[in-house]
């Protein structure tokens, strides 16, 4: 009578086990297919350009795994005007981040808490403003940016990334979980707006704030047409910009432009690895009894 309950777990588990490895199977073939091609250039920035296409032909380990390996594309691309154009981005996107928390999260604020005509209409137009392609208003904004004498500046790369709509939508969301009442405890204590925004709401909210930034940094990491037609100064040229002209009408360095590739890849990949963290801690317990 002892054995039966210590057995059927067990086999239960096997059975469940039996059902679920072709599954599992399934799953590890897919996710090797869709690593592939992201193997497949990494393998190809460590290799000579002549080296690249070369090694396609007969399908073999050779594909994958180069037969040496050599830093020298990442050596002469860093050393040329990339290396300058990556650390152009990074200042960007820093800049960027600084200055769009700060604009997100006190719109969020007014749009979540504040209670004022037209909220609702202003919200709209926040949900609306992420829906619309940025290329719809490249060049009527470019126009107004030539006219304020903000075209090759840093600050013209800046200001368009600062107020992201769908930053301020996160925010808005989660301002709207906190629960009332610790605002109004705080204004009760003489609390200004401010100080209950910055004292109470941005500590509360370390997740959203930090998946808003990612937002806002991916934003303009991956940003091409905007410094296409806004720069020409190649001091300002930003890293996606440096990296096309890689490739010119008669020579194409695919070594170089392997490596460029990895590296504007390999920056927002450690930010979500080292941030992932926060991703699922989009909630709070409300305190209130």
């Amino acid at each position: 009578m002892s054995v039966t309950p210590v057995l059927a777990p067990r086999r239960r588990r096997r059975a469940s086990d039996a059902t679920n490895w072709p599954i599992t199977a399934l799953a590890v073939f897919v996710a090797a297919v869709f690593m592939l091609p992201a193997l497949w250039l990494f393998s190809g920035s460590l290799r000579p350009t002549s080296e690249i296409f070369g090694s396609l032909y007969p399908l073999s380990w050779g594909v994958i795994v180069p037969k040496t390996v050599s830093v020298d594309n990442y050596t002469a691309l860093f050393a040329g005007t990339f290396g300058r154009a990556f650390l152009v981005s990074l200042t960007v996107c820093l800049l960027t981040v600084a200055i769009g928390l700060v604009v997100c999260v006190t719109a969020a604020y007014a749009l979540a808490v504040l209670e004022f005509p037209g909220r609702g209409a202003a919200f709209a137009f926040v949900v609306i403003s992420f829906m619309v392609p940025f290329e719809a208003i490249a060049i009527p904004l470019s126009q107004l940016f030539n006219s304020w004498g903000l075209t090759n500046t840093l600050m013209g790369l800046v200001l368009p990334g600062i107020g992201n709509g769908l930053a301020i939508f996160n925010l808005r969301q989660f301002f709207r979980s906190v629960p009332a009442s610790y605002r109004e405890a705080a204004k009760v204590d003489g609390a200004s707006e401010p100080r209950v925004l910055f004292g109470m709401y941005v500590p509360l909210s370390g997740p959203a704030i930090v998946n808003s930034a990612l937002l806002i940094f991916l934003g303009q990491w991956s940003s091409y047409l905007w410094p296409l037609i806004t720069v020409s100064d190649p001091k300002l040229q930003v890293a996606p910009i440096a990296l096309a002209k890689t490739f010119t009408e008669h020579f194409a360095d695919y070594g170089q432009n392997f490596a460029g590739a990895v590296a504007l890849s390999v920056v927002p990949a450690v930010l979500m690895l080292v941030l992932q963290r926060t991703f699922g801690a989009l909630g709070i317990s409300s305190g209130e009894k």
